[in-house]
């Protein structure tokens, strides 16, 4: 699925089973909250925080919202995200194409995984 076929489905499903979409607001502050969650499995999946008992722990489901929501926002704000992402690409290419290769502190093999 493109975003632009990710776009088109979140607004088939806001228009079939939804009422309509929640305000720029509303949806702002619910990123913020789906972010928030992926952040908690983060610190407690490969951080120094364990998980509490019967905690909810799918990362997979949590980047899924996250991106739910940022797609509501696109549609509302009338952002192409596939034109914005090939341009923010583009702008980092040309930015960052040597300066990652040249910082010591990203020397070969220390990367993470």
């Amino acid at each position: 699925m493109t975003l632009e076929e990710a776009q088109q489905a979140v607004d088939n499903w806001i228009k079939t089973y939804g009422v309509r979409y929640f305000n720029e607001l509303t949806n702002m502050a619910i990123l913020t909250e789906e972010v928030g969650e992926v952040a908690r499995i983060i610190a407690r999946t490969y951080g120094e925080q364990s998980f509490k008992s019967g905690e909810k722990t799918n990362l997979a489901d949590e980047m899924a919202d996250v991106l739910w929501v940022l797609l509501c926002l696109a549609n509302q704000t009338g952002v192409n995200l596939t034109e914005a992402f090939q341009k923010n690409l583009e702008k980092k290419t040309n930015r960052d194409k040597d300066r990652h290769k040249n910082n010591p502190k990203l020397g070969e093999g220390e990367q993470q995984s």
